[in-house]
């Protein structure tokens, strides 16, 4: 049975400082949606920059695909805080993605895997690892480690063939060695936040 993966939206964002507490910081974490195809090189999408690269960016981790489906659980923790109010919707980007994605979770995902989209073929190498600045995103300190608990991390993607990206496309999933699924890549990572 083919697995097929539908992108909603590909969202990019500049890097731009913030101030995080008494901190002041680069930050390419706010991204948005952007219309029309969108080229797609080695290092990721045409117009999205990455302002920490041992954490997103390089060959590795070009592009960071995430769960549409992991949405209303994020709504629901800035509710539940008092962050948000009830009726918010956050849009496509805000978790710091390029591709805002439906079809395919975390543990249906294995390092390895290639997505096949009409113009360009990304293949699956890691789990994100959230930082302070997904925290200071979200409204709440204990974010990253909500979102060690909950798995809901979404997957970087290398580029193996350039092209484009527009969204309403649809990619089928080529599976490779299928050893190390996201969800069991990223519970080794964070093994030590569910102590």
């Amino acid at each position: 049975m083919d697995r097929t993966l539908q992108l909603h939206s590909v969202n990019v964002g500049t890097a731009q400082p913030v101030r995080i507490g008494e901190r002041r910081i680069l930050t390419a974490i706010g991204k948005s949606a952007t219309p029309g195809p969108v080229a797609v090189g080695p290092l990721g999408l045409a117009g999205d920059e990455q302002a920490d690269l041992s954490v997103h960016g390089g060959l590795a981790k070009a592009v960071y695909a995430y769960p549409a489906e992991h949405y209303a659980f994020w709504q629901a923790q800035r509710r539940e805080r008092g962050i948000s109010p009830l009726d918010e919707t956050l849009p496509p980007g805000f978790l710091g993605e390029n591709l805002t994605v439906s079809g395919l979770l975390e543990q249906e995902v294995f390092v390895g895997d290639r997505l096949h989209f009409p113009d360009c073929v990304l293949r699956v190498t890691a789990p994100r690892e959230p930082c302070y600045k997904f925290a200071a995103v979200m409204g709440f300190a204990q974010a990253g480690r909500v979102m060690a608990l909950a798995g809901c991390c979404g997957y970087y993607l290398a580029v193996e063939q350039t092209g484009t990206l527009a969204a309403g496309q649809q990619a089928v999933l080529e599976p490779g060695q299928r050893s190390l699924s996201i969800t069991q890549a990223f519970a080794g990572k964070f093994a030590k936040h569910s102590r």
